[in-house]
């Protein structure tokens, strides 16, 4: 599971509670600090727990960095970390901060809930769809950005994709990673989630492995489509497909939620997650579906890639179906 649940002594309550913490991979450290903060509540958010009672930040400061970059760069880490807290409800009461070869930046967030307040993701049967509510390929953005001054690496994708795209690509996906997954933990009660897991490190289909190990029915996981970060599959193959984002092994941070929602259900979940009455920015997209099986997870051979026009680029009409059918591409 993304966090552990630990029953309590009193009142049928379970504290639950989870930690992570990355390198930094994005140049802004406000942004860093906020991605840190999302990606440690999606754990919760994954669960279906939209509170957080409190939360700790764990800080490592680069022994190689000198004083005026410490205390231009770690201040405004912290800042991020803590607003993005705030966003979510709770609050940052303390933490760790060492010295250390390299900036490292996390936290451990904790709350104590009633079983009503939590989904165990356990649940899925057959004929539920799959759900995923952020793009991926936030890695494959991250490093075109790194390789615009790279010319030995420009050269290898400058042929597929402009420098504007790699620019937009990698707004996109640091706005995308510094959005909390909060909204879709709320909906996941809404429309009767069986279960749901984060991407992060593992990519799309080594968390749907995870989560499919964790089924108690007979299952199995089948994905159709993968929405991925425009541009971002082409400089994939490009490549050579090193960084395995077709195969969805490709790393991502703070990632959507991957949630599984009985058929009838999927649609309006997608739809509801795009009001406007949640902010600006939430997507969603149906990828695949569970079918009777071993508890495995697989991608088609052919998926269907799904374009996400980045914030700020205009879209083609084709472009963040959300209501995409899985059957489609089989």
């Amino acid at each position: 599971m993304d966090s552990c649940v630990i029953p309590l002594r009193h009142g049928g309550l379970s504290l639950v509670q989870t930690t992570d913490f990355f390198y930094p991979l994005v140049e802004d450290p406000y942004m860093m600090g906020r991605i840190a903060c999302a990606n440690v509540l999606s754990d919760l958010y994954s669960m279906g727990i939209t509170e957080c009672d409190n939360m700790l930040m764990l800080l490592s400061v680069s022994q190689k960095m000198s004083e005026e970059e410490r205390d231009k760069i770690m201040p405004l880490i912290i800042k991020g970390f803590r607003d993005a807290a705030e966003d979510g409800g709770t609050s940052v009461t303390g933490g760790q901060t060492v010295l250390n070869p390299w900036i490292i930046v996390g936290g451990v967030a904790t709350v104590v809930c009633q079983p009503n307040e939590f989904i165990m993701p356990d649940s899925a049967v057959p004929g539920d769809v799959l759900v995923l509510t952020k793009p991926l390929g936030t890695q494959v953005a991250v490093n075109a950005h790194q390789w615009l001054d790279n010319p030995e690496r420009w050269n290898k994708i400058k042929l597929v994709v402009s420098r504007e795209d790699v620019e937009l690509a990698y707004q996109e996906a640091m706005f995308s990673m510094a959005m909390l997954n909060r909204t879709a933990a709320s909906l996941m009660h809404t429309f009767n989630a069986h279960a749901a897991t984060d991407i992060t490190g593992f990519g799309i289909l080594g968390h749907a492995q995870n989560l499919a190990k964790q089924q108690r029915s007979e299952v199995s996981f089948v994905i159709h489509n993968l929405p991925i970060i425009a541009k971002m599959a082409a400089i994939s193959k490009a490549c050579g497909n090193r960084s395995k984002l077709l195969q969805g092994t490709s790393p991502e941070t703070s990632g959507g939620l991957l949630i599984c929602l009985p058929r009838e259900q999927a649609a309006r979940f997608c739809a509801e997650i795009k009001s406007p009455k949640y902010g600006e920015g939430h997507q969603a997209w149906i990828i695949g579906i569970v079918e009777k099986g071993n508890q495995t997870a697989r991608i088609i051979d052919k998926p269907r890639i799904i374009e996400v026009t980045p914030r700020g680029a205009s879209a083609s009409p084709q472009d963040n179906n959300s209501s995409a059918s899985p059957e489609t591409a089989s």
